[in-house]
Order: C-alpha cells, then sequence, then structure tokens
C-alpha cells in the first residue's frame, strides 16, 4: 500500500500523512499543483474506486458524495496505477 495526499498534508499537525507514517504506509505529498484532487484506490491491480467521497466522517455523515466502485478492470486499473506512478513521480516522499 502506498497513498498520495495533497500539500495541506504538509501543514497541518495531525494529518492523513502522519497518521499513515505511524502506521508505517509510505505517503508521498504532491505539491506540484494546486490541489491533489484526486480520489483513487487501485486494488490488486484488478479494481478501481474513485469517485468525490473524501473518506471521512463529515462526507460519510454529512456530504452529499459519490463513489464508484469498477471490479474486475485490469485494463482500467493498469492506467490508474500508470497515473499514480507519473503522480509520485513528481511529488515529494514524506517518510
Amino acid at each position: 500500500m502506498e497513498v498520495i495526499l495533497d500539500k495541506i498534508n504538509k501543514s497541518v499537525r495531525y494529518s492523513g500523512a502522519n497518521h499513515l507514517k505511524n502506521h508505517n504506509i509510505p505517503a508521498w505529498i504532491d505539491d506540484s499543483v494546486a490541489i491533489a484532487h484526486n480520489k483513487v484506490m487501485v486494488i490488486d491491480n484488478d479494481s478501481v474506486i474513485s469517485g468525490s467521497f473524501n473518506f471521512t466522517r463529515p462526507a460519510q455523515q454529512k456530504n452529499a458524495e459519490n463513489v464508484l466502485i469498477i471490479s474486475h478492470a485490469p485494463a482500467l486499473a493498469r492506467l490508474y496505477a500508470g497515473n499514480r506512478t507519473w503522480r509520485k513521480s513528481v511529488s515529494h516522499g514524506d517518510n
């Protein structure tokens, strides 16, 4: 598992980056753009989860969000994984 986060995680005292680092999960900060607003998970190089959902309590309990789960789609998963590799290459490691 690895994660690319928005640059806000560099300045927030208790950010997602801190939580991931404390659990030995590699994280990168994408500070090469104004907002890294991607919300994508590639699972087992086979499935993709994407949408506006922020994976936070407010998103779950208060917001109007969407999430799309596409299973058994290895070609699509490869495309998203390629984008992650590119975003990671222009990001800074946080661990």
